[in-house]
């Protein structure tokens, strides 16, 4: 299929996904599991092409940007100065980054799980906003209400707290798109694997169908629900064509650790949205280098899974890409991943110096002023 930027190959790419883990041999079920996904893949040269070298290397700032602000928001919660739950998105940047590189930042709307950073980050939170809001500072994010799994923009509507909340919150964006007749603009949904089972999920991909909404799921299949391997979890996998076949959706699959492959899969689903007014399942299929949250040890993978893992670092894999082209050297590379380190550390330094809400500031925002 081709839509004049890059060509998307449909189900020539099958990659089985292997899930094995001894640990579970003491209760007696060795975890083992071949899934075959039958990825999309996106023509590089035509992705580059299309971005040119400045906004290819705006996009690797912003995977080391999240990157960066993942890894010390984590610290500065093991130092007890953030609360609450703690849930990054380090292994799965190509994902987001992607989707808002290929759609745009402006004009649509989108929405998240609690898994949130990452997506506000690429929207226009700043670094200051979004540590300040990890730390529960007046200037945060959202006045330091709201903490990690709450965070918004302009078109980014959280940030959502509830396991599969977000899948219905996506069916009202678009709903008042379509009502408001804005063309050309959509809803996009990110949500994780582990939501597919809720009632909300499959209640919103019907009524999505059922009233041709422009809609963008798109199911972050990490593999794992908080700790629970997805053949575990789900009786017919892969989770987005056989769910799509239901409900009559058309249905993408992408390996969610290459970055090309990825934007290549949003343009796609984007121009069939446009055309036909219909939603669209992606399908991203990749891993989480952390447990499901900071309190997750994970210890249901071994550290030479974890490694094997981690050989596919989506940052690394775009950056080969780069270099590839000769856009950017090894030692250019260790530049930029020292600036956004130092960027970071600067905003931890600005979030500790902030100060926190007043205690009569407690109420506000409850009622419309």
């Amino acid at each position: 299929m081709h839509n004049g930027i890059c060509t998307v190959e449909k189900k020539i790419s099958k990659r089985t996904y292997l899930m094995v883990s001894k640990k579970w041999d003491k209760i007696g079920s060795l975890m083992s599991c071949s899934v075959t996904y039958n990825f999309s893949k996106g023509d590089p040269e035509k992705v580059f092409g299309y971005l040119g070298k400045d906004l290819a290397l705006e996009v690797l700032d912003e995977m080391l940007l999240i990157r960066n602000f993942e890894q010390r928001g984590e610290q500065a919660y093991q130092a007890g100065k953030v609360w609450g739950f703690y849930h990054a998105y380090i292994g799965q940047e190509a994902i987001q980054t992607a989707a808002v590189s290929a759609l745009g930042k402006k004009g649509h709307l989108w929405a998240t799980t609690y898994r949130c950073h990452a997506l506000a980050l690429l929207l226009g939170m700043t670094p200051k906003e979004g540590m300040c809001e990890l730390y529960g500072k007046a200037n945060g994010n959202a006045k330091g209400r709201g903490g990690s799994m709450h965070m918004y923009t302009e078109n980014m509507f959280g940030g959502d707290g509830i396991v599969g909340g977000q899948w219905a919150l996506g069916a009202g964006l678009a709903f008042s798109l379509k009502y408001k007749n804005e063309k050309g603009k959509i809803a996009i949904t990110f949500g994780g694997d582990g939501s597919i089972a809720q009632g909300t999920f499959h209640e919103t991909m019907n009524m999505a169908m059922l009233w041709k909404l422009p809609l963008m799921i798109v199911i972050e299949n990490n593999q794992l629900g908080m700790g629970t391997q997805i053949h575990r979890a789900f009786c017919n996998l892969p989770l987005g064509e056989n769910i799509a076949k239901s409900y009559g959706i058309k249905s993408f699959t992408v390996n969610g650790m290459d970055f090309c492959d990825c934007y290549a899969v949003f343009k796609e689903a984007y121009e069939w949205i446009n055309k036909t007014g219909e939603p669209v399942i992606i399908e991203a299929v990749g891993y989480r280098f952390k447990g499901h949250s900071i309190s997750d040890a994970a210890n249901y993978r071994t550290k030479e899974e974890l490694q094997k893992i981690m050989e596919e670092d989506p940052i690394l894999i775009y950056a080969n890409y780069l270099k590839a082209k000769n856009w950017i050297s090894d030692s250019e590379l260790e530049e930029r991943k020292k600036m956004k380190k130092d960027e970071i550390l600067e905003t931890m330094k600005f979030a500790d110096e902030s100060k926190f809400p007043e205690i009569t500031s407690l109420e506000e925002g409850v009622l419309v002023e």
